[in-house]
């Protein structure tokens, strides 16, 4: 059987005197090994994209992490130097591709960035500089040249129990890296809460009344998916959600 398509989020970038659409390699390369799928980079063409056919081609959507945030007048906050960077272009495809993937039951994972959109998406608000909330622990990534330091796994999430995190752990409480100064204020009300930092912070959710697969994740998996279980099941759960959907999308074609 033909491996399932997923469609995964890009930034706009400009460097070498060219503007890019582009994913990092680990988030492509945790998408083909992990979740066994071929991933294709939509543009972030914003309204000039027809999102229904490019829903129509894959079984699957992966929204990435990125150093950009989500625009706070998108939530209904105010724009600062604290938000910074953005990436409207990207806010004008990813926010509309996961409301619609949502909609139309497509299997759904986002992560970092990912998560804070889809809580924006479905009218929930962000927090931003978390460190200098009373109570909160420093969730940014310790200052290193070595990536492998900056997504090193050093804190503890608590699982909710029954929850569909609990089932693809098969555990209450995981071990998750931390790379954010933003976070999830006030969750959207289609959103399940599914996992927790010891101080409070919204690590995952999924989506309430969603048909497949739909969760968000605040840490990055995709980094270690060769050497962390946890990581690796986020990804494989991911990938068993979309081939579940391209053979029900294809015996329904079969039946027609």
């Amino acid at each position: 059987m033909r491996q399932p398509l997923v469609a995964i989020t890009s930034d706009v970038r400009a460097f070498e005197n060219y503007t890019w659409h582009a994913a990092p390699d680990q988030y492509l390369m945790a998408a083909y090994d992990a979740a066994g799928v071929i991933p294709l980079i939509v543009p972030s063409f914003g309204n000039g994209l027809d999102i229904d056919a490019i829903l129509d081609g894959v079984d699957g959507v992966l929204i990435t992490g990125s150093k950009s945030n989500v625009h706070p007048a998108l939530y209904g906050a105010e724009p600062s130097p604290a938000h910074e960077p953005y990436d409207p272009a990207r806010d004008a495809t990813s926010l509309p591709l996961i409301r619609r993937a949502i909609e139309r039951g497509i299997p759904l994972l986002a992560i970092c960035r990912g998560i804070q959109e889809l809580n924006v998406a479905l009218g929930g608000t962000l927090a931003t500089e978390i460190q200098e909330l009373d109570g909160r622990m420093d969730h940014r990534a310790p200052q290193s040249d070595q990536q492998a330091e900056r997504f090193a796994i050093r804190h503890p999430i608590r699982i909710k129990p029954g929850s569909c995190l609990a089932g693809v752990m098969n555990s209450d409480s995981i071990k998750v890296n931390s790379v954010h100064r933003q976070a999830i204020e006030k969750p959207a009300p289609a959103l399940e809460i599914e996992a927790v930092a010891e101080d409070g912070t919204i690590e995952a959710v999924s989506v309430k009344t969603a048909r497949n697969f739909a969760v968000g994740v605040q840490w990055h998996p995709e980094y270690w998916v060769k050497t962390d279980s946890p990581s690796r099941k986020i990804f494989a759960a991911f990938g068993d959600a979309a081939r579940a959907h391209k053979a029900s999308r294809e015996r329904l074609h079969a039946a027609e």
